[in-house]
This record gives C-alpha cells, structure tokens and sequence, in this order.
C-alpha cells in the first residue's frame, strides 16, 4: 500500500434515521477500518428511537473521529449533503447507518484509487436479511472495458455504499440532487460519470447492504421506477457528449423501454399495485405498443377491479 493512500483522509458520511437497531455495528465498522485515517461524519435526521442517545454515546466514545450532526426529517440526500459540508477528508464514502463495510474495504479502494489515479473505486456487494433480493455476493463488471455510458443506462452500477470518490469530484458535481427522492444514488453516479471517466474496480465483495422491514425506499417500487426512468431522461439530455455513440432506438431502449420491462416484471409477479401504476405511467407517455394494450388498458380501472380481473385471468389461463 502507497504511503500516499495510508495517509489519505476519508471522510464516510452516515445519515441514520430510527436506526437504533442496527448503528452501532455501522459505526464501529467504520471505526474499525484498517486503513485507520477516516472519520465519521453522522446526521442524525429526527430520529425517535432511541438512535439520538446511541449515537451521542459513539460521538464521546470518538471525539476526535466522529462529528455528530442533527437534522429535522429531511431525508437522507439532504443528510449527506449537509455531512459533505463538514467532510475534511480528500476521499468520501458513504454509509447508511444499518449497512456495514468490511474491516479493509476503505484500505482497498483508497489503493486502488492511488495507484490507478482514478476519481472514483468500486466494489461488489452482498444483500442480506429480511426480504433481500437474492442474497448472493456480486462483483459487478469492470465498466471501464466496457460501453460505460450504456450498461449505466441499463441499471445503477453498485449501491451507495461501495464505492470511494475523490471529494473534488463529489463538489464539482455538486453533491446530490433531491428532486427523484427514491433514485439520487442512481442520479450521483450518473452525474459523477458525465464528470469523469476515471473509474476502478476491486473485484471483491466488501459492502452489505441489509434489507429489512423499515419503510427503506428501495422498498416503494413503482416509485422507484419512475425516478429511475426521470434520472436516464435527464442524464441522456443533459450529457449528449456521453451518449452521442448510441443509436436513437438503443436510448429509446434503455430510457423509455425500461418503464415497459418493469411493468411486466412487477405484473408477472403479481405486484399488482406497482404494475398498475406503471401501466397507467406507460399509457401516458406512449411507452408501448399495440401488443400491450390487453394490459394497459385493464390498468385504469379502480385498482380492486384491477386486481379481482387479473385473479380471474390467472384462474382461467
């Protein structure tokens, strides 16, 4: 390891509303971080559980490591934006206060960025508890071999919380936005790409991400979705430099063509509340086909007679 990357202040921005449960394993991963120059900058967003009086005791446990910031429910985009403002380290991760890292994650990345001279490192992940989708460890691609702007398009690279950027990058794109609430990860790194090119992989699985049964916004899926949908929208218009290489039919596929796939998916399993929402979004904006219009049209009627036709379909199919 440089003595470059070991000296290299990382500042790890951690929102934490009602987290009373789960915050102190989060924190102490961070603590424990063997590259050993990282504070911890918390935003406590209003929290009633008991969260205020444990992260006050961690605040004084680590004086000179934690800052212990408070806020009144704005969520948690605010949040990191507010802990940024406070981030004295010249690299910044990010961490959700019922997440973890492993012990060397921070270590791993800031090499990497040092010896590649890269903006921004990434990791793979693992998703675990209570209705995580799927549960198996994944090292995502090397996206700088790759067509970077389209497989972005195709989905949000890894979540928040695997990956390291040079502060720098994270000003000068302003920090996040806080207009799609359920998709400004997405929306950062899209933005942080438009930004730079310089991005690196380790191939190895150092962040979890823990799914559990209290109101997570990756939860609100039909919402999400079309979040989603605005953040490719706006990147695709905002950056043509980045996309100027794919064809009309090819964004129409990764942008518009997104909101169809997702509708069906939530329709096959039988996520009715979310496919009918993103029928009736699809029928809007004249994201289909005629082929689909045996499922849009169902789509508006009054969401019980939705549901009682589908139930009646699925008896006689």
């Amino acid at each position: 390891m440089s003595s470059a990357s070991l000296s290299s202040r990382i500042s790890v921005v951690m929102p934490c509303y009602n987290a009373a449960p789960f915050v102190v394993e989060a924190v102490e991963c961070v603590m424990g971080q063997s590259h050993g120059n990282v504070e911890l900058i918390i935003v406590d967003d209003g929290s009633t559980d008991g969260s205020k009086a444990i992260l006050q005791a961690l605040a004084e446990s680590h004086p000179q490591r934690i800052v212990l910031l408070h806020q009144d429910r704005r969520g948690p985009y605010p949040a990191r934006n507010l802990g940024l403002k406070h981030a004295k380290g010249d690299l910044v991760s990010f961490l959700d206060a019922d997440d973890y890292l492993s012990q060397d994650c921070l270590e791993k990345l800031a090499g990497a960025l040092e010896r590649q001279a890269a903006d921004l490192a990434y990791c793979g992940w693992q998703n675990f508890g209570e209705g995580a989708p799927g549960s198996q460890p994944y090292v995502p691609p090397d996206y700088a071999t790759m067509d970077t702007a389209a497989e972005f398009l195709r989905s949000c690279p890894w979540p928040i919380h695997a990956a390291l950027v040079r502060r720098e990058a994270v000003e000068a794109i302003g920090g996040f936005s806080e207009r799609c609430f359920s998709s400004m990860d997405y929306d950062f790194w899209l933005r942080l790409y438009a930004h730079t090119q310089r991005i690196v992989r380790v191939p190895e699985v150092m962040a979890f991400y823990r799914w559990h049964g209290g109101g997570q916004i990756s939860k609100t899926r039909w919402k999400q979705v079309l979040d989603a949908l605005q953040v490719r929208r706006d990147f695709i218009a905002q950056h043509p430099e980045r996309v100027s290489h794919l064809s009309q039919a090819k964004l129409s596929e990764l942008s518009d063509g997104y909101l169809m796939r997702e509708a069906y998916r939530s329709y096959w399993k039988r996520e009715l509340e979310d496919a009918q929402k993103l029928f009736r979004a699809a029928l809007r904006e004249g994201s289909w086909k005629a082929s689909d219009l045996r499922y849009l049209i169902p789509a508006t009627l009054p969401g019980s007679v939705f549901r009682r036709l589908v139930a009646l379909v699925s008896r006689t199919t």
